[in-house]
């Protein structure tokens, strides 16, 4: 049987029903601990209500037991004694009750013995009434200090009851503290890794656009996650599929038409020489001025079309590199070098400036992509001035800048630069008018690198960065 596959929105879903299951469980425990703190807060105030309240009553009975005993041995009243005996019952009721509440047994049979003292002097008729009275009423202030004992433990009960209902207290804030800190932690890891693993399909599909747009087409498009991202990975193979097809068809179409093109240029170019050198008869000035123009757009036509066979070529040869350790400064110093007549024709100074470790180059493309930049700056450095070769390191990227101190690039033009077939605004008067592909290879031979070119803004002159990553 298949095994079901989640979509990303039910594995969006599922991610945080996790998490807000977490935090409810969480917070369901909390209110529960809470309210068990609760109920033994309120216990212990009932408790503690109770044990305060039985002290006074037993402090009460005494009283009304001091008074019916003395009176009763006063008067010999059998009634009296009788309410004494109540007394005594409801105070042993209550002495009871406080023992069961934690009273010390000790304090407890010490009130009991002074009771059964007490009551021993009533019933002692020997003594004469005033004299037996006397008796009792010290007997009394004994009891009165056993009464006294007694509600200074219930105190101390009180006390330390309170005491053990605040330890509990805190060791309860710190468990939820601890559970909530650690609940919060745990969402937020849970958080972090579901937005990780989900985040990595999306960033895998971004990976594979931004190559379809940088024309990175001989890399598959493979995204493993959810039926539904996988679906979409498939339909940008698919695309990567086309778009090669596409461009192996414009490489063709290219090709064929330029070579279409050329077998009669030819002809019309040697015709119109043929025309130039008076081969079928004599010109006249107006007729050698109509030649002249007929060469010059022959010989232009015929560089526009090398210029794209050559754009071809190089975006076609852009995606076969044979990488090996290249230095990037003898690179440089080898296109100085082979552009030497050029740039000393000009009076030109090139200064090489920095170093960097070994590359893994293609190095004729490389090479290529140099001679390009460094011939435009000499095509458009003014002579006797200075063009700038600065190699550099930063972090895991090695830079190549190429400064030159010519007219620069317009500001319209900026955006164009790298355009092929774009040719700026600012041209130098004594050169030959480019065809607009330099920039364009330097750029598909660079992309090929993975590295990146850029127009770097500056004031004065034209200031083009090569930018390749370097493992460090």
């Amino acid at each position: 049987m298949r095994r079901l596959r989640p979509s990303f929105p039910q594995l969006l879903l599922a991610a945080f029903l996790l998490i807000g299951l977490l935090l409810g469980a969480t917070a369901v425990r909390a209110l529960f601990s809470l309210e068990v703190l609760v109920a033994q807060s309120r216990e212990s105030a009932a408790r503690a209500v109770e044990l305060t309240s039985a002290a006074q009553s037993l402090t009460e009975r005494s009283v009304a037991m001091e008074r019916a005993a003395r009176q009763s041995v006063v008067l010999r009243d059998a009634q009296l004694r009788q309410q004494f005996e109540e007394a005594a019952l409801q105070a042993e009721d209550i002495l009871r009750r406080l023992e069961d509440n934690g009273l010390p047994a000790a304090t407890a049979l010490s009130w009991r013995e002074q009771l059964l003292t007490i009551r021993r002097q009533i019933d002692d008729l020997s003594s004469p009434g005033l004299e037996q009275e006397r008796v009792i009423a010290q007997s009394f202030r004994n009891l009165d200090r056993h009464n006294r004992t007694v509600a200074q433990q219930v105190q101390a009960i009180m006390t330390e009851r309170n005491r053990a209902l605040e330890t509990r207290l805190d060791s309860s804030r710190r468990q939820l503290t601890l559970q909530v800190t650690l609940s919060i932690l745990m969402a937020a890891a849970m958080a972090i890794g579901f937005g990780v693993w989900l985040a990595r399909p999306l960033q895998r599909l971004e990976k594979a656009i931004v190559g379809l747009g940088e024309n990175r087409l001989t890399e598959s498009i493979d995204i493993p996650g959810p039926p539904d991202v996988r679906r979409v990975g498939q339909q940008l193979e698919w695309l990567r599929l086309r778009l090669t097809e596409l461009d192996a068809d414009k490489a063709r179409f290219l090709r064929h038409v330029s070579h279409e093109l050329k077998t009669p240029l030819a002809s019309l170019h040697e015709g119109v020489a043929l025309l130039g050198d008076g081969v079928a008869g004599p010109l006249n000035d107006s007729q050698a001025e109509v030649v002249r123009i007929l060469q010059h757009n022959t010989r232009s036509l015929q560089e526009q079309i090398e210029a794209l066979l050559r754009f071809n070529a190089a975006a076609f040869e852009a995606r076969q590199l044979r990488r090996e350790p290249t230095g990037l400064r003898s690179l440089v110093e080898a296109q100085v070098g082979i552009q030497r007549l050029r740039w000393q024709s000009r009076q030109l100074k090139i200064a090489i400036e920095g170093d960097a470790p070994a590359l893994p180059l293609d190095r004729e493309k490389m090479g290529s992509a140099i001679g390009n930049l460094l011939s435009n700056a000499i095509r458009f450095a003014p002579a006797g001035s200075t063009v700038r070769l600065v190699i550099g390191r930063d972090d895991n990227l090695v830079r190549l800048d190429v400064i030159d101190e010519g007219p620069g690039v317009d500001e319209q033009d900026r955006p164009h630069v790298f355009e092929p077939f774009y040719r700026g605004r600012h041209q130098p008067e004594d050169a030959v008018r480019g065809t607009g592909i330099g920039l364009s290879i330097v750029q598909e031979y660079i992309h090929a690198h993975g590295g990146r070119i850029v127009l770097v803004p500056t004031e004065r002159g034209a200031h083009f960065r090569i930018e390749i990553a370097h493992a460090t």
